[in-house]
């Protein structure tokens, strides 16, 4: 492909930006809302090239080879950036966009488009586009009411003791490594620590830290937000600052426990959650609507397995 002074004005700033999206390209594949992060091509970018012979039209920003790139593109680049917009941000995201209609060029001049890897991957977003499309003209989610809402605070208020718990928990996969493990924390070893370096759990990384949570009183089996039942029964009975003696097993995995701290629940007043809450039943109801989508067309298709 050449280029002439009808063209573009090259420089070697955007042959280094270039060289940076091809690099990209090769190793994680070309995402224009990632080449917004501070780096040599975004030095490169502060240097864009400008066109060299007539002004561009309105609404265009650039031109490569005839084939405009428009502000909407630009426009759209820096939305998906996700970062602030800045003169800076939109000169290195329009070289980003002038590369990538390079490499678009060039491939489709050397036939990558009749490849078959390529072709499969435009029949898949073809396909993933033709669904999402179809799903929102045909799944009609019922609208929630404060009513709805109100109701599901008053039936999680309805699960909540009179005192709330914070706990601590390292998880662990058998019975030695759990023993040994308690007996280092009776040694006066640090239970975070200690969490970070063994536990299986979610909560690892912070040191096995969990949320606060409350229990109604008698514990009853299917009422204990989750948890166990074992392990929420331990819980309630631990002093603040109290470590289970001894490993607590369900299904396999060991438990040890620390009461962080504990004190009376405190419920937050309905207005402060209520959008909370209205997006969760918002969910429920488009989960809902969409599997009656599927029931609907499931009655009409014929389905081997």
């Amino acid at each position: 492909m050449k280029f002439t002074s009808t063209h573009l004005k090259t420089s070697p700033l955007l042959l280094r930006t270039v060289s940076m999206v091809l690099l990209t390209v090769l190793s994680t594949g070309f995402s224009v809302a990632h080449a917004a992060t501070p780096s040599s091509s975004s030095k490169a970018a502060a240097a864009a090239p400008s066109a060299a012979s007539a002004p561009l039209p309105a609404g265009v920003v650039a031109k490569v080879n005839d084939v405009t790139i428009t502000q909407d593109q630009l426009d759209q680049a820096v939305r998906a950036s996700g970062t602030a917009d800045t003169p800076q941000l939109r000169a290195n995201l329009k070289n980003q966009l002038i590369a990538r209609e390079l490499f678009r060029q060039v491939a489709q001049k050397a036939h990558y488009d009749t490849h078959a890897d390529v072709q499969a991957a435009v029949e898949q977003a073809k396909t993933l586009a033709m669904t999402q499309a179809y799903l929102r003209d045909n799944v009609k989610p019922a609208p929630v009411t404060d009513e709805q809402i109100k109701a599901q605070y008053d039936a999680i208020v309805a699960t909540l003791g009179d005192n709330e718990f914070r706990p601590s928990v390292i998880i662990l996969d058998d019975a030695d490594s759990a023993q040994k493990v308690l007996d280092q924390i009776k040694k006066g070893g640090d239970f975070a620590q200690l969490a970070k370096q063994y536990s299986k759990g979610p909560s690892a990384a912070q040191g096995g830290a969990l949320n606060w949570i409350s229990f109604k009183l008698p514990l009853q089996e299917g009422h204990t937000q989750n948890w166990p039942l074992p392990v929420a029964d331990a819980l309630t009975k631990l002093p603040e600052g109290g470590v289970s003696a001894a490993p607590i097993v369900v299904d396999g995995k060991y438990y040890l426990l620390r009461l962080e701290q504990k004190r009376p629940t405190q419920i937050p007043q309905l207005d402060t959650i209520k959008e909370v809450l209205r997006r969760q039943l918002q969910q429920v109801a488009v989960e809902k609507a969409t599997t009656q989508v599927v029931i609907d067309l499931m009655k009409s298709a014929h389905i081997q397995e």
